[in-house]
């Protein structure tokens, strides 16, 4: 037994050598190429084996190689791929240089990155070259056109605006639409147009569950992740940006009747509702709307007598001249060539354990409408350090101070509308006071001009008609008003990372942001709102939020094939707002609008709004043999918004993907370059609460009171809304599938689907009288949001010197709201009506059927055929009563299809880039084209399609006859004002020169480029004027019309 036993460990001890024989170790460090720092996590494999390991955190590695390896691979993420003969080596060191192609390929998520080809989610990516040389104020606006799915509308003109996002859909009714602004991985609760495009250096859209469910209750509308810029290792270098530029109208006005053509039309309107009284002959009616035509409109701006400016031919006095022909257009005083200035410092760099970059930034925006300005400085700081081996750091600081001069155009209806006052003025009314015999101007004791209010009898002027705006001015309220807003932000984010065990990394993120507002405005004591006294308000607010979070990584790879990552996180957010009002009147001393230089106090009103969320979460991703990706996350919320009882709900996603073109039992084509297919599916949350009047609701399941006085000015308080403690969040259950591929070498892209179910929709159900108050909220909602989108990007031409690429994206989708609160079954609001089965941008409308060719009357299909009214034309039960029509749902503003196109030339050092945004189908119903076909008006301005009105019997035609009475029917809303929503817009043009190295070398450069660029270039739709894409509702509004910008500009590197 002793002598089989010492055998057997002869045995071994051979067996043991023979082993060792055939393997050898081989150790080395990986590091940065750049910076010559150790990479840690670098994959090391032997090839055409399963044994591999991974780089420690200083880049050091050993591995045992069996003896038929004779090359090891070295791959990490954002690097190029190394492979290296082994030999008789039993030291490799290597450097790895940075792939730029495979940084592309980085998607950036909820707490951290992924990578492309193996992420199981929906995101687009924007970076820093697509926008660094257009002029856009406001990040959202350089969103427009670049990622399928998202929705822009054009947004407004204003400088310093943006338009509004929206993400697959629309996904609430009655709560916010818009989605969740994280910056520099922590949510942001400031203005976006607070950051400084020149600062970021991408931007990451989450537009589905399973990319955005960590972000819990506040991503139920999709994510935008701003990442700002950081210094690179190795590259000390100082950028300069200089541009200027100019800007004005992006959008020509309406094509309106002149003075010539207008009255001729206001006495057919005299004449055809005298007729159509019955108590005229049509003689007579003639007659006595000449006589009359000039006290209904009150101006006579015509070198001839009142009654002699219209025959009773109905045609203009061949001998009409106008005394003040050029005072009329009161878009001229209005609009003035705007200007456009952005200079831009910034100092960025770094070693092998820290970087840095510095900038500061000064715009200076004047738009084209009067006393329309936006100044903006900026300032950031972001250092990053790593301290030890195993402790990293950083400081990101920004700070933004911004200066407005806002044109008031809140109200699409008001008088200090600009847009409003001067497209509805009739085209005889001037903006100064004139001599009603001369045409003179009118002068002041100091000889200056004098505006014409509309009822300046005091000069022995007449009155504007009763359509034209009587006793304002808005020429003259624009420069004496004021509506100064300043706003002071600062914003700070640190962290501390911790590497530990090699495989483990635990962070800590804090950030605070702290914004200070005051808004300063004004309403003159001559004209206005203010008149005759003057009266001024102040709104000041603080807002102050902070968020903390605790992050848990692990990530590892093993045997080269499994690689697994879990996050474990926990999160805090505290938003507070702090807001104070005050109004007074009657000014005691011009020149001084401080609330001290007023004597009566009209209101005076302060608040304080806490939110507060608080969630824990995790997530998994593994991925097999780089083909197989499984994910999932899950996040619990509790927000401050609900009751406590409900306060908390939990949110997650599941994902997978697959690689198919690294399948072996797969034969792909030799024109396929990768292949994937990926669908996830889970649920997010919307805790954004809204008031029935678009504020945020902070306090939904509380019952609040009004406090106040009642008429004899004693002080009280009414219950305003019952408490709802079993009020929820919205929720979206999200389903996602896709395919994205790269093909021929030249053309890569992705096909999706999309299903976003809402569930828990907000509504205020109506209550008993008995109750004390009409409704309350409750969750009893649902709809849901289908669709498609496409993304391709091509090379279509490669030359030695000449490339040009093509990137188009388009989206698709329909809307459908499911369930209404019970006992509503339709829900009629505006222009559209809320029914299950339809969108909730269907029109509901009053049914027009056109012209009566015999009456000129405007008529209606009828609800009620037995109605008196209601007669038959063309075998169709018409009426020309508007309360008679019968409603029907007449498409819908939402497009069939929409999207962008960006081709982008280059030509050695030139390049050109062009960004056409579309779209296609959908309705658009243009109100403010309405308001300009009345054919009734009296002191209205009138659209040139009035023309083309009916005239005598038999005529064919769309417009129905001028009517001073009848025109408030067929003027009521209905289908004829719906018009095809199509349109394309050249949205960006940019043309860039990168001067040549050896001429920029000369001047100790580094590189330098001059561009030209150009925004809102040229829109084309189905009627002048008409800003097709100004909302979602596809209502037309007097809004500031976007701008058309053209700017030229110079970068340098040094």
């Amino acid at each position: 037994m002793r002598r089989l036993l010492l055998m057997s460990f002869a045995f071994v001890l051979m067996l043991a050598q023979q082993v060792y024989a055939q393997s050898k170790t081989v150790s080395g460090t990986v590091t940065d190429q750049g910076t010559s720092q150790g990479l840690p996590g670098v994959a090391v494999i032997v090839k055409g084996s399963t044994v591999g390991t991974t780089t420690g955190l200083d880049g050091s590695y050993t591995i045992s190689v069996p003896a038929n390896g004779s090359t090891l691979i070295f791959r990490f993420i954002g690097y190029k791929t190394v492979e290296r003969e082994i030999g008789n080596s039993s030291n490799i060191n290597v450097a790895l240089g940075v792939d730029d192609k495979q940084l592309e390929e980085v998607v950036v998520v909820a707490y951290g990155t992924a990578d492309k080809g193996s992420f199981t989610g929906s995101a687009a990516q924007i970076s820093s070259e697509k926008i660094a040389q257009r002029p856009v104020t406001n990040i959202t606006n350089a969103i427009a056109g670049q990622a399928a799915g998202v929705q822009t509308n054009s947004g407004s003109g204003q400088p310093g605006a943006g338009p509004d996002i929206r993400i697959r859909g629309i996904g609430s009714i009655n709560s916010s639409n818009d989605p969740l602004y994280v910056v520099d991985g922590v949510p942001y609760s400031g203005s976006i147009a607070n950051l400084n495009v020149d600062d970021i250096e991408s931007i990451s859209i989450l537009k589905d569950a399973s990319s955005s469910a960590l972000y819990g209750s506040r991503a139920a509308n999709g994510v935008v992740m701003v990442t700002t810029k950081k210094g690179k290792s190795g590259r000390n270098q100082i950028n300069v940006k200089i541009s200027q530029g100019v800007t004005n109208r992006g959008i020509k006005e309406y094509d309106r009747v002149n003075a010539y053509e207008y009255y001729p039309l206001i006495w057919e309107a005299r004449r055809n509702s005298l007729v159509a009284a019955g108590k005229h002959t049509l003689e007579q009616a003639n007659q006595a709307a000449t006589n009359d035509v000039k006290g209904i409109l009150g101006y006579n701006p015509f070198n001839v007598a009142d009654d002699a400016i219209v025959g009773t031919d109905g045609k203009i006095n061949p001998n009409a001249q106008l005394l003040y022909g050029d005072d009329l257009d009161w878009f001229e005083p209005m609009e003035r060539n705007g200007s456009r200035s952005d200079y831009g410092l910034n100092f960025s760099g770094g070693n092998e354990k820290s970087d840095y970059f510095v900038s500061v930034g000064y715009l200076n925006e004047k738009g084209y409408i009067i006393k329309s300005d936006y100044e903006r400085f900026t300032g950031r700081v972001n250092i990053n350090t790593q301290a030890t081996s195993w402790f990293k750091t950083g400081l990101n600081l920004s700070g933004t101070i911004t200066e407005s001069n806002q044109a008031n155009t809140g109200s699409s209806s008001s008088y200090v509308n600009p847009f409003n006052f001067a497209r509805s003025m009739g085209p005889i009314y001037p903006v100064y006071a004139h001599d009603p015999v001369t045409g003179a101007y009118i002068l002041d004791q100091n000889g200056n001009r004098i505006y014409d209010y509309g009822n300046m009898s005091e000069y022995g002027l007449p009155s504007r008609g009763s359509n034209a705006s009587v006793g304002r001015h808005i020429v003259a309220e624009t420069k004496w008003n004021d509506n100064l807003y300043n706003r002071n932000v600062l914003s700070g984010r640190t962290y501390g990372e911790i590497t530990f065990l090699k495989d483990f990394k635990f962070t800590t993120n804090l950030s605070v942001d702290i914004s200070n507002y005051l808004a300063a405005e004004y309403d003159n004591n001559q004209v206005g709102d203010g008149a005759p006294a003057g009266r001024a308000n102040r709104t000041s607010s603080t807002t102050t939020s902070y968020n903390v979070n605790q992050l848990l990584n692990y990530a590892k790879t093993f045997n080269d094939r499994h690689f697994v990552e879990v996050l474990l996180g926990h999160e805090n957010y505290n938003y507070e707002y702090k807001y104070l009002y005050g109004m007074r009147q009657g000014l005691i001393v011009e020149g001084n609008t401080e609330l001290g230089n007023f004597t009566t106090t009209n209101s005076l009103n302060s608040r304080t709004d806490v939110y507060k969320t608080e969630g824990y979460f995790s997530r998994l991703n593994y991925t097999f043999d780089d083909k197989y990706t499984l994910s999932g996350s899950f996040r619990r919320d509790g927000s401050s918004r609900f009751y406590q009882d409900v306060r908390w709900g939990n949110f997650w996603s599941v994902g997978a993907s697959w690689r198919l073109d690294r399948e072996t039992f797969i034969t792909m084509p030799e024109w396929v370059d990768m292949l994937k297919l990926r669908g996830s599916y889970g649920q997010v949350g919307n805790d954004a609460l809204l008031t029935s009047g678009g504020a945020n609701n902070y306090y939904g399941w509380q019952a609040l009171y009004g406090l106040g006085y009642n008429n004899a000015a004693e002080p009280g308080f009414l219950q305003e809304s019952l408490a709802s403690q079993d009020l929820v969040w919205e929720s979206n259950n999200s389903l996602d599938l896709g395919i994205e591929f790269d093909i021929f070498g030249r053309l890569n892209g992705g096909i999706e689907y999309f299903n976003r179910e809402s569930e828990n929709l907000l509504f205020q159900v109506p209550l008993p009288l008995s109750s004390g108050v009409l409704t309350r909220w409750e969750n009893v909602g649902t709809m849901a949001n289908k669709g498609v989108e496409v993304q391709l990007s091509a090379d279509a031409v490669r030359a030695k010197d000449f490339t040009w690429n093509v990137s188009l994206n388009l989206s698709s989708y329909k809307n459908e709201v499911k369930k209404l609160p019970e006992g509503q079954d339709e829900i009629i609001s505006g222009t559209k009506k809320l029914m299950a089965g339809r969108s909730i941008y269907d029109y509901w409308l009053r049914d027009w059927y056109g012209v009566d060719p015999t009456s000129g009357n405007g008529v209606f299909i009828a609800d009620n055929v037995e109605a008196a009214d209601v007669y038959e034309l063309d075998g169709q039960k018409v009426t020309t009563l508007a309360n008679n029509a019968k409603y029907h749902y007449a498409g819908s503003a939402i497009p069939d299809f929409a999207g962008g196109v960006t081709n982008t030339f280059t030509y050695k050092n030139l390049s050109l880039s062009v960004l056409l945004t579309y779209q296609v189908g959908g309705k658009v119903y243009d109100a403010n084209y309405a308001s300009l076909m009345n054919a009734g008006t009296q002191g209205g301005a009138l659209h040139k399609d009035i023309l083309n009105r009916w005239q005598q019997e038999g005529d064919v035609t769309d417009v129905p006859r001028m009517d001073l009475t009848a025109a408030t029917q067929y003027n009521a809303a209905s289908d004829r004002w719906l018009i095809d929503a199509s349109y394309l817009n050249i949205r960006s043009v940019n043309l860039n020169y990168v001067l040549p190295s050896n001429l920029t070398s000369k001047v100790f450069l580094k590189n330098a480029s001059v561009f030209a660029s150009g925004e809102n270039l040229g829109l084309f739709s189905k009627r002048d004027g008409m800003n097709v894409n100004q909302s979602y509702t596809g209502v037309t509004s007097n809004s500031y019309s976007p701008a058309r910008v053209y700017t030229v500009g110079l970068n340098v590197t040094l």
